[in-house]
């Protein structure tokens, strides 16, 4: 056990809230707003005939509204005072080892006495359990499970509540990953990368004399000819060169990020991200084959991966 759960298992035992009395009676207002707020319509909580048809005194408030006779008020929150030294003590522990937020995580009620207009409700809240540290979906944290007693004016035993909560340090809040760089478009370049966002990888033929380009242009270098279509590429090549970008780190991408000059089989070269490998393995003259990014909704990206090998 570390030496910070076994500070804080000291806190098991220890009365969190001592007996404290609620502010006001159990009065019928009160329980009015409730009913109503909830949609409950059972007419013992009103009406005292109706109360008595069911062998009860009089009237008599939900149970669930337990906790509502202690509440703290408005003004007590506000001049936030803890209930005790040791819930100062619990929550500084806490927060020193950057346990900072709390969620509830659940509650679970038991009642023994019915309570009635005119009775004074105490509680008491003892720690009865502290977990020792979980990974949640919220951050890494510890269970807090108190047990809250409510008595009545005769010291009965009201209800009894294990209340728990989460103490969690906060996930560092995700930077958005930003997108990247967008390409400059012209007349020249438009039909390559529109041809990207359908994952097909073509290659600029000159109509002339049929020699492929690439980066794309509006002439052949070869014969000078303006007239030109497209070829679609196998998505088959071999690693040219490369290099791994450590620095600077620009938004979008991932790093150490791999950029190699790929030679496809059809002879045209170009640039592109590696997929599916580390630094270390990337060699010249590695098969390799097409991939794909779909960087955002905007921008699809050629990239290649290893080639996979033929089984024989």
């Amino acid at each position: 056990m570390s030496a910070f759960l076994t500070e804080l298992k000291a806190f098991e035992g220890r009365t969190l809230t001592p007996t404290t009395w609620g502010p006001d009676e159990v009065n019928i207002p009160m329980i009015r707003h409730w009913v109503e707020t909830m949609g409950d319509t059972n007419p013992v909580y009103l009406d005292d005939e109706a109360a008595r048809a069911t062998g009860r005194d009089g009237a008599v408030a939900p149970a669930l509204m337990a906790q509502v006779w202690t509440m703290r008020t408005f003004t007590d929150k506000m001049a936030n005072n803890d209930p005790s030294q040791v819930w100062t003590d619990l929550i500084a522990t806490l927060d020193g080892e950057g346990f900072t937020s709390v969620v509830a995580t659940d509650s679970d009620f038991e009642f023994f006495v019915e309570l009635r207009p005119g009775d004074r409700v105490s509680l008491t809240e003892v720690i009865e359990s502290i977990s020792e540290e979980k990974k949640t979906g919220l951050g890494v944290g510890h269970f807090v499970t108190t047990l809250k007693t409510y008595r009545n004016g005769d010291d009965e035993v009201v209800a009894t509540q294990r209340w728990r909560t989460l103490r969690f340090a906060p996930k560092p809040a995700e930077k958005p990953k930003g997108l990247r760089p967008r390409p400059a478009l012209n007349a020249d370049n438009a039909f390559w990368f529109e041809a990207a966002k359908e994952h097909r990888l073509v290659i600029q033929r000159c109509s002339t004399c049929g020699t492929l380009r690439h980066p794309t242009g509006p002439m052949c270098g070869a014969c000078r000819s303006l007239e030109w279509d497209t070829v679609e590429a196998s998505g088959r090549g071999t690693v040219y060169s490369f290099v791994v970008n450590h620095h600077p780190r620009i938004p979008g991408f991932d790093y150490p990020l791999v950029v190699a000059t790929i030679e496809l089989e059809e002879g045209t070269r170009l640039v592109a991200n590696m997929t599916g490998v580390t630094p270390d393995e990337v060699e010249i003259d590695m098969p390799v084959e097409l991939d794909w990014i779909d960087a955002d909704p905007d921008l699809t990206l050629p990239a290649f991966r290893p080639a996979a090998r033929e089984e024989h």
